[in-house]
């Protein structure tokens, strides 16, 4: 008389297969992109009027981008790796030059001291045919400026070299003197396309 092969029992697989399947996706991480962090402006209340605010021509630093990816950085050519040095030059008006911010002295609690800080407003504008890889790279180097600007802060205030080093408490102090006043124009169809 033949042997029978024995069966294997194939009936709790698919339990098996489920509950491994659970286990992994409970276990593992998904990446999220973050995009771009921006301080929005709360929505304005519908019984209050629109006031207008009065900002003199030499507070706002406009960086226009065209739609065949040219900067305009203050009404003048600029090419992207300038523009860094640029935006610096201008937050910061270190010679308080009459063509850049003008200055108000703040007092800085978290210092115990009061400081002049600039005006100074950047306005980034771009034509709807604007590519996007400009368009970031031009944030980049607006948001890597004061990312310097207050790294360099960070040192001369504290002594120590990153503001991302620095308490909560210290980052509040280097903020209120280099806020970062980034504004943002809805795109408009200059260039065509």
């Amino acid at each position: 008389m033949a042997r029978k092969t024995p069966e294997v029992n194939s009936g709790s697989t698919a339990d098996i297969a489920f509950l491994l399947l659970i286990f992994f996706l409970l276990t593992s991480t998904m990446d999220v992109d973050t995009g771009i962090a921006r301080k929005l402006p709360p929505m304005p209340e519908k019984e209050k009027q629109e006031t207008k605010i009065d900002i003199k021509e030499r507070n706002v630093c406009i960086v226009l981008i065209n739609s065949q990816d040219r900067i305009l950085f203050r009404n003048k050519p600029i090419a992207v790796g300038d523009l860094r040095e640029s935006a610096k030059e201008f937050i910061m008006n270190e010679n308080n030059d009459e063509n850049l911010p003008e200055k108000e002295a703040i007092y800085v609690k978290e210092l115990n001291k009061t400081i002049m800080v600039s005006k100074g407003v950047i306005s980034l504008q771009n034509d709807r045919g604007t590519s996007y890889g400009m368009y970031i790279s031009v944030q980049n180097e607006l948001v890597a400026a004061y990312n310097e600007i207050r790294d360099a802060a960070a040192m001369q205030y504290y002594g120590i070299r990153k503001f991302d080093d620095l308490t909560e408490y210290q980052q509040e102090a280097i903020k209120t003197i280099y806020p970062q006043r980034i504004s943002e124009a809805e795109p408009k169809n200059i260039g065509g396309n």
